[in-house]
């Protein structure tokens, strides 16, 4: 391969990558962005079909859909929200990702290239207060890429439903079960107290609010671990 590509000329070899790898990249690009459609749509719809099995019930329990931008999308779910955020580019993945086991991969260097839809959970009041030190956290990942085949990668449950990279492709009945899971990890996922250490000392600015204490830093596990260290890669 490298005696080939060093007999080619240089314009010969700018044409041969654009149709191969740029190609390819606008490829995956595209099943993203249907990708991430269909989420909205299944954002859309979900919460329309939970309201209406809680619509005698408490009222600050309904879920709220909003459309962000091409890139984003959010669902509020009770005291926490959801927001679906899709990359603009197309990425590819580290020597030592546990991408590269699988035979699907090796066969074809070009199936790992991805498009990547990030999900964050985040804390309603957060966004309510514009409490803009608070903290969000990644809870899962999903990678498309030029076949449409998927895997996630996320925490916990998260990352246990999908194992099929290379034979799994994107479904409206794959993402239902995605934002499913993610609305399901968020309220699993509980706000914890932060430990006394770390709040025994505010300043004036932090006190001279309108909402006093509320502008201090607040996230799910504040003071706590929320590292890579459980996370999941099943494929």
């Amino acid at each position: 391969m490298k005696k080939e590509s060093s007999s080619k000329d240089p314009k010969t070899l700018i044409v041969d990558t654009l149709i191969e790898k740029s190609g390819m990249k606008q490829q995956v690009y595209e099943n993203t962005i249907e990708t991430f459609s269909h989420i909205k749509t299944v954002l859309h719809e979900l919460s329309t079909e939970l309201n209406a099995s809680i619509k005698n019930n408490d009222k600050r329990l309904r879920l709220e859909y909003r459309d962000r931008g091409k890139f984003e999308a959010e669902i509020r779910v009770a005291g926490d929200i959801l927001i679906f955020s899709m990359h603009s580019n197309v990425f590819e993945f580290d020597r030592d990702h546990s991408i590269w086991k699988l035979p699907y991969v090796q066969d074809n260097k070009l199936n790992s290239y991805c498009g990547v839809i990030n999900i964050y959970n985040f804390l309603t009041d957060s966004f309510k207060y514009n409490r803009i030190d608070d903290l969000g956290y990644l809870i899962g990942r999903l990678f498309v890429n030029r076949e449409s085949h998927y895997f996630v990668e996320g925490k916990r449950q998260m990352g246990f439903l999908y194992n099929n990279f290379g034979q799994a492709t994107v479904t409206k009945e794959a993402i239902k079960k995605i934002v499913e899971t993610s609305m399901l990890y968020s309220l699993e996922f509980d706000l914890l107290v932060p430990p006394y250490d770390m709040i025994k000392i505010a300043t004036v600015a932090q006190m001279n609010s309108k909402i006093d204490a509320s502008k201090l830093q607040t996230g799910k596990r504040l003071g706590f671990k929320f590292n890579s260290d459980d996370v999941l890669e099943e494929m």
